[in-house]
């Protein structure tokens, strides 16, 4: 675990101008390319959930986590390079790519309109990135309650995590191949998945062309894409959750009252995020002899 004591030291002596540069740097490209909050936001999870909070995703090369399937969507590594080698510049050898990635998460939160969370530094980054390490360890989208649950209960984090952290997908793109089943129709032209409002589902079909539902990409937040707000749980409470691992948190009787109340309450759902995305950021953090300080995001030192 980070120790709050220690790691202030270090963020604050060794560097003191780290989360200014780090914040600097997000909003300039979210500033070029609106989609970069909701980048930087999948890039934290599909890293924490991968080896920890360690920066295992950014190591390139053959058979690395960038290579599996499930990673390839994935974007905002030059994000974090940027603000790396910038922070290089300023403070050599003192801050950690998974210090970044975690720092950078949370600043485009706030830069989507979401809130500001004060989080420990000190992260160290790890040695190993293997492909075949992902999947065993992060939540498709056509995942069942009991399936994400086993995975989140992994790292240490409640099923009211599970749906506070859901709650990311207020922001961000998705690709029409990861939720075409949710438009499927039966001989009749009616709807096979009965949990996706039917309005929604024939937009969703008329944005996704059959041809090219690999690389065309739909809001995930039908409504207010760009901003981090609660409007994820009023779409699943009116049955518009993309994912089928949206829509499960409705129709399971352990999630459902959770979703209403922060479909109700956007400031219940800032305070919970606070506390959840703490947890996430900390989840398998290496420090001390466990890990090291990358001289660039995408190799080791050795």
């Amino acid at each position: 675990m980070l120790d709050e004591r220690s790691d202030k030291i270090i963020g604050l002596t060794s560097c003191p101008t780290a989360e200014f540069l780090i914040r600097n740097t997000v909003r300039s490209s979210s500033s070029d390319d609106p989609s970069i909050p909701g980048k930087l936001l999948r890039l934290v999870f599909h890293d924490c959930f991968v080896e920890g909070c360690d920066a295992s995703l950014m190591l390139q090369g053959n058979n690395t986590e960038q290579t599996d399937p499930g990673n390839r969507s994935v974007g905002g590594y030059s994000v974090i390079e940027s603000a790396k080698r910038v922070l290089e510049l300023f403070c050599p050898g003192t801050v950690s790519c998974a210090d970044i990635i975690a720092l950078a998460a949370r600043d485009a939160v706030e830069i989507a309109g979401g809130p500001m969370i004060p989080i420990p530094t000190g992260r160290k980054d790890g040695m190993v990135s293997v492909a075949s390490n992902v999947r065993p360890n992060i939540v498709d989208t056509s995942f069942t309650m009991d399936e994400m649950v086993k995975i989140f209960s992994a790292k240490g984090l409640s099923l009211f995590d599970l749906v506070v952290l859901s709650g990311a997908h207020t922001i961000g793109e998705a690709h029409c191949n990861t939720f075409r089943d949710r438009f499927q129709e039966d001989s009749m032209g009616k709807l096979i998945d009965k949990t996706i409002d039917n309005s929604y589902a024939n937009e969703l079909k008329k944005q996704c062309p059959s041809s090219d539902m690999a690389s065309v990409t739909v809001n995930i937040d039908p409504e207010t894409s760009m901003v981090f707000d609660n409007q994820y749980y009023k779409n699943l409470v009116v049955h518009k959750g993309l994912f089928q691992s949206d829509s499960v948190l409705l129709n399971d009787d352990s999630t459902r009252k959770f979703v209403e109340d922060f479909a109700n309450d956007q400031e219940l759902f800032f305070e919970s995020w606070d506390q959840s995305f703490m947890k996430l950021t900390s989840v398998g953090v290496k420090t001390g002899d466990e890990g090291e300080i990358r001289r660039i995001c995408g190799a080791t030192n050795a």
